[in-house]
């Protein structure tokens, strides 16, 4: 058995949530699931009334960290992860750590420095997010979340990756639909939001709901309803955790990124219920919609996205053929968990029994 922490500069629920969060945690229950000790090391943001408790937890008890068990294992979590990789290591003993996305380079340090073995997991393309140059971490094995992802990487850093698309648990996300909507998740520009409100003023008669995933400050959200006010057939509404809430209402998922996506994890949900997606050829999105949308061009004309969107939402033929087309691309091995999952402990293991020598940390 295996002791596995996570490491990430990001916040971890309940005081941050998104797709990294969410495939982290499915990996800690299939760990814990099958013997193995999961762990989490993240961010301290320090807001709300969790936060508040955690920063007087953390004053009181004069520690770099503070540990708590809400998502069922230990999560460890400090204002600077890796100047708690010390005190993780020694709490948590793990065998084997994953750093992710912010600051895995000064996290991964500080825990090579530790004699952790070390696996690097690339979730996407925003290289000024490591906190440093890749080859710092020489010892490291690496997972990426798609081919468009183990590329990037390959030619940025000159690292390989085995590539495992993101863990999607599909008794979370499969449900019965009403098709109410077609659904925007998370809107903010970089997500496509702009052209989803273009989209949406061609559209009067079809009803659009946007959904907040990444958490918006007030006057973003004050923004957002200023852009949308006009539009009776745009609404709104908050983050949930039970993502089958939103699914459950949805037709069509409209995924207008304007970023270069690692992925595109609300696509392979909305798979999951048979939910057919409109979105961008903008970096692994097109991987994740494959047989199961349609892909267009961010810059294609306004009339070629609306024409995409009526004729889904009208055509009943066109609609089952795609919805049947999107369910079964949610079943291929690729996808699966068990295999993904099996992939994810062979890199585990290997890295685990790889001759890792401490280095020195300047942390």
């Amino acid at each position: 058995m295996m002791n596995v922490l996570f490491g990430s500069g990001k916040g971890y629920p309940p005081e941050f949530s998104g797709g990294v969060q969410s495939s982290t945690h499915h990996l800690a229950l299939q760990l814990k699931a099958i013997g193995h000790h999961p762990s989490v090391l993240a961010a301290l943001f320090g807001d709300g009334v969790f936060g508040k408790k955690s920063r007087i937890k953390l004053k009181l008890l004069r520690r770099p960290g503070v540990i708590d068990r809400l998502s069922g294992y230990p999560v460890v979590r400090a204002w600077f992860p890796w100047e708690a990789a010390e005190f993780a290591v020694q709490m948590l003993k793990p065998d084997v750590a994953i750093v992710q996305c912010h600051d895995s380079v000064p996290i991964g340090k500080a825990l090579q420095a530790q004699g952790v073995p070390l696996v690097v997991y690339l979730r996407n393309v925003e290289f000024h997010e490591l906190g440093g140059d890749l080859r710092e971490l020489p010892l490291a094995h690496y997972i990426a979340n798609s081919d468009f992802t183990a590329k990037a990487y390959k030619e940025k850093f000159g690292v390989d990756a085995t590539v495992i698309p993101p863990t999607i648990d599909p008794s979370q996300y499969c449900t019965p639909t009403t098709g109410d909507y077609v659904t925007l998740i998370n809107p903010y520009p970089e997500k496509g939001f702009d052209r989803a409100v273009q989209i949406a003023q061609k559209c009067p008669d079809i009803p659009f709901l946007f959904v907040e995933s990444w958490t918006l400050g007030e006057a973003h959200r004050a923004e957002i309803k200023r852009a949308i006010a006009s539009f009776p057939n745009i609404r709104l509404e908050g983050r949930t955790s039970d993502m089958k809430k939103v699914y459950g209402r949805t037709k069509i998922l409209l995924a207008p990124s304007k970023w270069e996506e690692a992925w595109g994890r609300v696509a392979s949900e909305a798979h999951c219920s048979g939910i057919p997606v409109i979105g961008s050829r903008r970096g692994g999105l097109p991987e994740a919609i494959g047989a199961g949308g349609i892909v267009l061009d961010y810059d294609a004309p306004l009339d070629q996205w609306v024409a995409s969107v009526r004729s889904l939402w009208s055509d009943t033929f066109a609609y089952t053929t795609l919805s049947a087309a999107a369910f079964d691309f949610s079943k291929r091995t690729e996808m699966d968990p068990d295999s993904q999952f099996a992939m994810f402990l062979a890199v585990l293991e290997k890295a685990r029994h790889a001759d890792v020598t401490p280095q020195a940390s300047t942390y």
